[in-house]
């Protein structure tokens, strides 16, 4: 799980663009906003799909080491958005790992809170996912683990913080817009105490002049979860789908709202129709899965449920917060949630 030497996808064929001080703050010239993508265009240029492709069930083992994939499905990941890294490369993670463990004493030895243990020491992992990147443009994944031990200890290191920075079907227009020192790897997950993630953010800004911030999921991100998780039932058994809403009452009130998978299923199937050879859904076809829910609730207890804000979806696929915070509960379907949060983090990184 250490850095890796070997070839991995750095993406490279970019226009040649001056680059200015900081990717994040000013940048190069902004990109056209008339591409010629199907969707809706944000005020960045960034395509917002109006139909996506139904989840496949895919046995990403077979090109990603076991390993590694169980590292993705184990923990609740806290996601961030992050801007293109200026100079990133892949053949330097073992430089980048003792660089990081070197930050991290330092700022310990400064005063800053990294109070894992009394008088430890630090030992920091980079590590190429490969096996990830869907297309050309994307770049592989990066893996980080932070591991603790104590001086005058026998004990084994003990993994203390993990995170990493992934890029999955990214929109190729933008990604190839990039000037070729930048690379963009826009979606990364963190888990682990908020200090160490703070100082984690911090290196990667100073070393490869970029920025993060906080990535939440809206309603109709987690509209779209709900949907393509519930298209999966027949052939991977959800086990449940839950739902929970926020009501603007006083005093507030959420709302949890289980619905039987087979249930949800029949009334996703009387809704979307499947084509064999371009399976999509479009958004119309989510809205329309929601209202059936919300309708339903509302016969039972009289409460309208789109007066709210959902807040979190989760089946045994995976869960999702509208704070950003989410599971991987199959490794079988990670493409498809990659992928929609992928686009999450594309949408609120500036150009």
């Amino acid at each position: 799980m250490e850095g890796q030497n070997s070839v991995v996808n750095t993406p490279a064929h970019r226009p040649v663009t001056r680059r200015s001080k900081s990717y994040g703050r000013s940048c190069v010239e902004p990109p056209s906003l008339f591409w010629q993508t199907p969707g809706h265009l944000t005020t960045l240029g960034h395509r917002i799909p109006t139909s996506r492709r139904a989840a496949k069930s895919r046995n990403i083992t077979t090109k990603v080491d076991p390993e590694q994939v169980a590292l993705l499905i184990k923990n609740e990941w806290k996601l961030s958005y992050v801007t293109p890294l200026y100079r990133f490369r892949h053949t330097q993670l073992k430089l980048y790992s003792k660089h990081l463990a070197a930050f991290i004493v330092a700022e310990k030895q400064q005063g800053a809170a990294v109070e894992v243990g009394l008088e430890a020491g630090f030992k920091v992992t980079f590590s190429a996912v490969l096996g990830m990147a869907e297309t050309e443009a994307d770049a592989e994944t990066v893996f980080i683990q932070v591991h603790s031990k104590p001086l005058f200890s026998a004990d084994a290191p003990k993994v203390v913080w993990r995170g990493w920075l992934t890029c999955v079907n990214g929109d190729p227009e933008y990604l190839r817009s990039l000037p070729p020192d930048f690379i963009s790897l826009p979606l990364f997950c963190s888990s682990g105490p908020e200090h160490l993630t703070a100082l984690v953010k911090s290196w990667f800004e100073r070393t490869f002049d970029c920025n993060f911030g906080s990535l939440y999921l809206n309603s109709t991100a987690l509209y779209w979860l709900a949907a393509l998780w519930t298209g999966c039932h027949p052939s991977s058994n959800i086990g449940y789908l839950k739902l929970a809403w926020n009501m603007p009452s006083q005093p507030p009130l959420d709302i949890a709202y289980t619905v039987n998978p087979q249930d949800a299923w029949e009334l996703w199937n009387s809704i979307h129709t499947e084509d064999s050879t371009d399976d999509r859904i479009n958004i119309e076809e989510v809205q329309r899965f929601m209202n059936g829910l919300e309708i339903h609730f509302f016969r039972h207890f009289k409460i309208y449920l789109s007066a709210g804000t959902l807040t979190k979806v989760s089946t045994a696929l995976g869960s999702a917060h509208h704070d950003g915070k989410i599971k991987i509960g199959s490794s079988d379907y990670i493409t498809t949630l990659l992928t929609l949060l992928t686009e999450c983090a594309l949408m609120k990184t500036p150009v």
